[in-house]
């Protein structure tokens, strides 16, 4: 069967596996015993089933009602479903906004500077009557990291193309939001 959560594939195994395991874990939590005694890997298993299908349901943006549906046709008790799908409505807007932030970055642009150089004659050269373009990117591997300098000097030519394929990069990304 395929879900909308999944991306219309099937649900993995591992989380129809855990699926009783969520349920299990939401009862003990609901009558607030403290005799309940959880395995290490019944708590990791379960933050990575509620982990997959926040941030998938979010991914392919699932409303709540279907979410829902979709638990209880997983095995999830309707309560157990509605209850984290009230959770997942509440901050849905917020998820897919971090999702959004983190997915398909290797590295951000924390900053650029740009300088044109136009040399009018040379000792070592004869003919010398082309422009150069010199960028100095700053670049972050990652939210937290110090941004590095990259240095980057093109002809007038080279960077015309360098232009043209970022303003055709910048049209094709526009027309995909």
């Amino acid at each position: 069967m395929r879900f909308r959560f999944c991306g219309d594939l099937d649900c993995p195994d591992w989380v129809l596996a855990e699926i009783s395991t969520l349920a299990k874990i939401y009862e003990k939590v609901l009558k607030l015993t403290g005799d309940a005694r959880f395995e290490l890997g019944d708590v990791k298993a379960t933050v990575a089933v509620l982990s997959f299908i926040f941030s998938s349901a979010a991914k392919h943006s699932v409303d709540g009602e279907s979410l829902s549906s979709e638990l209880q046709q997983l095995g999830l008790p309707k309560e157990h479903a509605a209850s984290l799908c009230r959770c997942y409505e509440e901050k849905q807007s917020p998820l897919q906004e971090h999702l959004r932030a983190c997915s398909l970055r290797i590295s951000r642009l924390a900053g650029m500077g740009w300088r044109v150089d136009y040399i009018l004659s040379s000792s070592l050269l004869q003919s010398v009557e082309e422009p150069m373009v010199h960028l100095q990117l700053k670049v972050a591997t990652a939210p937290d990291a110090p941004a590095q300098p990259v240095a980057i000097s093109l002809s007038a030519d080279k960077f015309q193309v360098l232009l043209a394929g970022l303003k055709q990069a910048q049209t094709l990304m526009s027309s995909l939001s």
